[in-house]
């Protein structure tokens, strides 16, 4: 026989999940990301490539407390994040990436939508939760504006995924000391994995979901 329960189901999973993580030396809020991020995956191989900047967790929430808004690479995260959670605290969800606007300013500059899309925000991600789960030149874009343009998100979320940039692309995040983060080395990731480190999050500041939710 088995579970049918939504919630009974995620509570198991957390169980089996829990003692992987036995050996690192993480906080209650971290194992939450950690364990939500591998339930997400199936893959218990998250656990050691999994980097949470120390002021990570801390500047989303109060972020995310304040209304921030989250500026994403691709609709799939975009949607998969809790809506009905995240819709408390005022904020707004932005995935320019099929703009025509966009894909215009992609093909006249010779680069990609989704790297277009992160030029265009610009400004308007100073202060805001940018999270980035599929394209690397996303995540190079956003670095660079960091870098270059001064601009200053409140935190990323970047795992993007592959073998063209990703690792790249992570390792240069993690090399930063401007932005609080949250990454996983190497070439795992996805947008899955960016929803995941958002909605544990989400929860840890309002847990009361339907039970059909994720």
């Amino acid at each position: 026989m088995f579970m049918t329960k939504p919630m009974e189901i995620e509570a198991r999973s957390m169980e089996i999940i829990s003692p992987y993580l036995s050996v690192f030396n993480l906080s209650e809020e971290e194992k939450k990301i950690y364990s939500r991020i591998i339930h997400a995956s199936g893959d218990v191989g998250y656990a050691p490539i999994i980097k949470i900047h120390p002021e990570a967790i801390s500047a989303i929430k109060a972020a995310l407390l304040r209304g921030a808004n989250i500026f994403t690479d691709v609709e799939m995260v975009r949607r998969g994040i809790s809506i009905r959670t995240f819709t408390k605290f005022g904020g707004e969800i932005f995935c320019k990436v099929s703009d025509v606007d966009v894909r215009e300013f992609a093909k006249r500059e010779g680069i990609t939508r989704s790297m277009a899309a992160m030029r265009m925000f610009g400004k308007r991600l100073d202060g805001e939760i940018v999270a980035i789960g599929n394209a690397p030149t996303a995540l190079f874009e956003v670095l660079r504006l960091v870098r270059e343009e001064n601009i200053c998100p409140a935190a990323i979320i970047g795992v993007p995924v592959g073998f063209v940039g990703a690792a790249e692309s992570k390792a240069q995040l993690m090399a930063q000391e401007k932005i609080p983060y949250i990454t996983v080395e190497g070439t795992k990731g996805g947008s899955s994995i960016a929803v995941a480190a958002v909605n544990a999050i989400l929860y840890m500041l309002d847990n009361s979901r339907g039970l059909n939710e994720k």
